[in-house]
């Protein structure tokens, strides 16, 4: 077990190849839960947990029962299933823990089901051969880099509502503008790790 490429896959998927910002899944969340500190901290929470148990559910399905069985090819279904499942639990469970955070992330907790990112955790563990524990710190890391870039957008988001912005630009437009900036920042960890 190497600790080090662990550790270097979680810093890759977290920050050089971020998902929101060098790869641009995940936005409808991203623009969508980024208005609020509290509601972009709780769904960090949230889509980091379902992330990191839907990979690794998803590689025991698909290493002990898809391929010895063959079926490697029905993976994008089964793994859609496997996050279906899996989101529907943390919805009950979040309602049940936190009625208030739950009524506040209302239909974007249930696009977690949907969401890109999510899938594309295990479709890319199962791609690339992935171990189990470099799998879960795939998904750890790309969890981690969504829940960072909705915190930074959150954080400039409540700024801007104090900030006297062109009225073209308010609302969506300048949440595109600092995602934008914010790519370009995020380019600059490019190259850093290769793995």
């Amino acid at each position: 077990m190497d600790f080090g490429k662990l550790f270097q896959l979680i810093i890759a998927s977290s920050l050089i190849n971020n998902f929101v910002f060098t790869m641009f899944l995940g936005l409808c969340i991203f623009f969508g839960v980024s208005k609020k500190m509290e509601t972009a901290i709780g769904m960090s929470i949230t889509f980091t947990c379902v992330m990191v148990v839907s990979a690794a559910l998803s590689w025991l399905i698909f290493f002990y029962i898809m391929i010895p069985l063959d079926i490697a090819f029905l993976k994008i279904m089964i793994f859609i299933g496997v996050v279906a499942s899996f989101v529907q639990s943390a919805d009950i469970i979040m309602k049940k823990v936190s009625p208030a955070l739950y009524y506040k992330l209302g239909v974007y907790l249930a696009l977690i089901t949907t969401n890109c990112i999510i899938l594309a955790v295990p479709l890319m563990s199962a791609d690339h051969g992935y171990s189990f524990l470099e799998t879960i710190a795939f998904g750890l890391g790309s969890g981690l880099g969504f829940g960072l870039a909705l915190i930074i957008m959150a954080s400039i988001r409540e700024k801007l509502e104090l900030a006297d912005v062109p009225a073209p630009f308010r609302g969506l437009p300048i949440a595109f503008v600092l995602a934008g900036l914010i790519s370009l920042a995020f380019m600059g960890f490019s190259g850093l790790i290769t793995l």
